[in-house]
């Protein structure tokens, strides 16, 4: 038989799955794969989160027929790996909602389109649980923000964005998820909670309002939006209580875990939204998806940042000049046991590669993430299966390079100009062009058993 590079392919993957020690009866390759019973499943799990009717992509797979179209650039993406995109790599640890192919995955795509794509049958169909956008399930409650107008050749703009809520009673609230109607124009949003006292605000469901500012929120800010409680009192801030950055999904934890006790009256503030350049006329329109809960918070979580604007200096100091490739570390020794939930690696455009880990007293490692090409566009709050103990006085440690050379396809300067953190304008790197070097870390105070506490995903059915 004349093997064509495909076959070669496939042999590969296949011999590879088995001389890795896989049990012996180990399933190979179809031999005729068809979209309906080997394609579709795939897909389902890996790709139609997203490339689905008001998903985060920018086009449905939903119809055989889209699929067939992309049937070569779906088998090419995916023997890569670029997609699925799933930048942190799972032989080093593994995280809720990995979007992960096995070989066996991979060449049965490749194997299905060197046949012709067929589609064997229209028996399935891929069902959507619901047409709303969230990556959790079907929120409560949508609060909708005012709309930002962009123009094309705008570079960096920034603003504070207000929505206040009316509830019929206080409510407990599980989790909060940002999603803005054009993907891909947010660099990022870090929003808080305004609570405020039984009385003391007037205004209801739906009134919304902006300004565009680099100075933060602040209480010349609070007047301009009115968001001083009707006696003259300043309301309760829950701070950082959502975030948003390119490619992050919702999380929500186990019952009782984080979470907040929202009174009737409460305002969503993203204390700053930072759009990057806009290459065409657009409009954005971001919502807040609300999950409520029957069940009270009983352990709070905290967050512990690394790096730029955190508790660790960055060594060297974050400069990469140009046509340079630079490496930096960060670290810090934490006085508690803590429960790890969430992590998130942030860099900008000029990020290589991202290594996390903790070193343990008696000089046992634990791994936390490891990303060996950064993607600024997949950005995600890592949420691992289980909580991950870090017992009192382990140093965290992360490593990051940065590549400021031509090679690097992201570059924003060509040709390349030295880029470091910078704080003239409105906070360190808030611009995507110039550098940051993060490493968060959402918590809770360690109790004996929650390594065994799943943070798995609740599935929801169709």
């Amino acid at each position: 038989m004349k093997f064509n590079p495909i076959h070669i392919i496939i042999l590969t993957i296949v011999t590879s799955i088995i001389g890795c020690g896989e049990k012996k009866g180990a399933v190979e390759v179809p031999s005729n794969p068809t979209f309906a019973q080997h394609i579709a499943p795939i897909m389902a799990k890996n790709c139609l989160p997203c490339h689905r009717l008001n998903g985060a992509a920018p086009f449905s797979l939903e119809q055989f027929s889209a699929v067939r179209k992309r049937a070569k650039t779906i088998a090419k993406v995916t023997l890569n790996r670029y997609m699925p995109p799933w930048p942190a790599d799972p032989n080093y640890s593994h995280f809720v909602g990995e979007k992960v192919l096995t070989d066996l995955q991979i060449a049965t795509i490749q194997r299905w389109v060197e046949q012709g794509a067929p589609e064997g049958g229209s028996n399935y169909t891929y069902k959507a649980p619901e047409l709303y956008r969230s990556s959790i399930r079907k929120p409560d409650l949508v609060i909708p923000f005012d709309t930002v107008v962009l123009h094309e050749g705008d570079l960096d703009r920034f603003f504070i964005s207000k929505a206040q809520v009316k509830l019929d009673r206080k409510r407990y609230v599980s989790a909060l998820e940002l999603v803005p109607a054009s993907m891909g124009l947010i660099h990022h949003a870090n929003g808080h909670l305004l609570l405020y006292a039984e009385g003391t605000k007037s205004g209801g469901q739906g009134t919304v309002g902006k300004i565009e500012t680099t100075k933060g929120l602040n209480l010349k800010s609070f007047e301009r939006l009115n968001l001083i409680s009707d006696d003259g009192s300043v309301p309760v801030r829950v701070h950082s209580a959502f975030n948003y950055l390119p490619g992050v999904e919702g999380v929500e934890y186990p019952s009782g875990i984080g979470g907040y006790e929202v009174p009737r009256d409460f305002a969503a503030v993203m204390n700053d939204v930072h759009y990057g350049p806009a290459d065409a006329n657009t409009t954005d329109k971001p919502v807040l998806n609300v999950f409520f809960t029957d069940v009270a918070p009983k352990r709070a979580t905290g967050e512990l940042m690394l790096g730029t604007n955190g508790v660790s200096k960055i060594v060297p100091p974050l400069v990469v000049p140009a046509n340079k490739v630079t490496k930096h570390t960060t670290r810090y020794t934490i006085d508690a046991d803590i429960s790890v939930l969430t992590i998130n690696p942030h860099l900008h455009q000029l990020g290589k590669s991202f290594w996390a880990f903790a070193i343990k007293p008696n000089g046992d490692t634990i791994p936390l993430i490891r990303i060996k090409r950064w993607n600024f566009n997949w950005q995600y709050f890592y949420t691992f299966k289980t909580m991950v103990k870090i017992p009192a006085g382990s140093e965290i440690v992360a490593i990051a390079e940065f590549d400021n050379t031509t090679a690097n396809p992201y570059n924003p300067n060509q040709p390349p100009k030295t880029v470091a953190e910078r704080w003239d304008y409105g906070g360190a790197s808030m611009r995507a062009s110039d550098e940051m070097f993060q490493f968060i870390l959402t918590y809770t105070p360690y109790q004996k058993g929650d390594e065994n506490i799943s943070l798995e995903r609740k599935i929801v059915k169709p």
